[in-house]
């Protein structure tokens, strides 16, 4: 099925871990919430690597992040994901990324491969997304 929403970062509370500055480069681990809104309902604990590139005016986000929530309405589900990657440009501040969730932990067997596209900044100064892709539920 396809699907389709928006979210949220919520960047203003991330918990830094730690950071590892060069003159041209840092890189940053933390942890971050997401909220999902749409046909995705429910939240996203990101465990992220951050890799700032200060010469070339990029950024770019991998690691770990497990979705719990619901899909189009289903039961509620937990899928982990460890191949999304998301690109900023810092100068501009663009925003695109891939997310698959495809490692089921919990909730009915589905799948989903989504692409997101950053919007703006909510009044919190969060970065906001919107996203659209596919779930495949096991079975269908």
């Amino acid at each position: 099925m396809k699907v389709a929403g928006s979210g949220f970062d919520d960047l203003k509370n991330a918990i830094v871990h730690s950071q590892k500055p060069t003159p041209t480069v840092m890189i940053q681990q933390s942890t971050e919430i997401v909220e999902l809104y749409g046909d995705l309902r429910g939240r996203v604990l990101y465990h992220v690597t951050s890799v700032f590139d200060f010469v070339n005016g990029t950024l770019v986000n991998t690691g770990d992040q497990v979705y719990s929530g619901t899909i189009a309405g289903s039961a509620p589900v937990m899928i982990h994901d460890d191949g999304f990657r998301f690109d900023v440009n810092l100068v501009t501040g663009e925003e695109a990324g891939r997310v698959f969730l495809f490692n089921h932990i919990a909730g009915p067997k589905v799948r989903c491969a989504l692409e997101i596209v950053g919007t703006v900044l909510n009044a919190e100064g969060n970065p906001t997304f919107d996203y659209s892709g596919k779930c495949t539920f096991r079975g269908q």
